[in-house]
């Protein structure tokens, strides 16, 4: 036999031996780290298994519906004393709706005052948000009793009552720049300090800031059909 091709021979053999090892370090390379892969989603599932058995998690979430259920439980009891939405009371009502609640935010107004009807439309905005305090109006005119006790010189007149005591009012725009075109989120914020409507939770925001996005899409809708006709 040739020694030339003994070799050859020889070499291709080692060459293939070479080839087939690394192939099958290659295969055993790729089933480790399928079964590596395998083994996190395997683990995943033993543990949620074990934590829809846990009790403390459990006890958790019972809690959680507990104080959900009880949170609407109070929303309910809070608009059947006329929270949740903006209304007209008369003078007769006042004594009444002032000390029904704990938080209380009062317009005084005129039927033709312009700056009472932008008022009227912050406070409107807001009330249904802020359900923990109750939002009245009452028509300056008709009520001259209180208006005299409580020394109302300028209209709009909102005063913020707590347990039926008159804590603090703001007269006019003067805390909002003097200005008509002042935002609801500038007159929230004034509120929110004065503390007489609540800090609302990121949760609650972040829904208000998706309605308040969806309503000015259709007021623009609105606008444009009407530009349309």
């Amino acid at each position: 036999m040739d020694p030339d091709a003994v070799k050859s021979t020889l070499s291709n053999l080692a060459f293939g031996n070479v080839i087939a090892a690394a192939a099958r370090d290659l295969q055993k390379e790729m089933v480790a780290k399928d079964k590596a892969q395998a083994a996190p989603a395997s683990h995943d599932e033993v543990d949620l298994d074990e934590l829809l058995d846990d009790p403390e998690l459990e006890k958790l979430h019972a809690e959680r519906i507990a104080a959900l259920k009880k949170e609407a439980e109070k929303r309910e009891v809070l608009k059947r004393q006329g929270h949740g939405e903006y209304r007209e009371i008369t003078e007769g009502d006042f004594l009444g709706e002032v000390t029904g609640s704990e938080k209380v935010i009062c317009h005084f107004y005129h039927r033709e005052f312009y700056r009472c009807k932008i008022m009227d439309k912050h406070l409107k905005a807001l009330a249904p948000v802020y359900v923990g305090t109750k939002f009245v109006k009452l028509d300056a005119e008709n009520a001259p009793f209180f208006v005299s006790k409580l020394a109302i010189k300028t209209l709009p007149c909102v005063i913020f009552f707590k347990k039926g005591i008159a804590v603090d009012r703001l007269v006019g725009f003067q805390d909002l720049g003097s200005k008509d075109d002042f935002s609801t989120r500038a007159l929230e914020n004034i509120l929110k300090m004065k503390g007489i409507i609540d800090e609302k939770k990121k949760d609650d925001e972040d829904e208000d800031d998706e309605s308040e996005s969806k309503n000015r899409r259709i007021r623009s809708s609105t606008a444009q059909d009407s530009d349309s006709d």
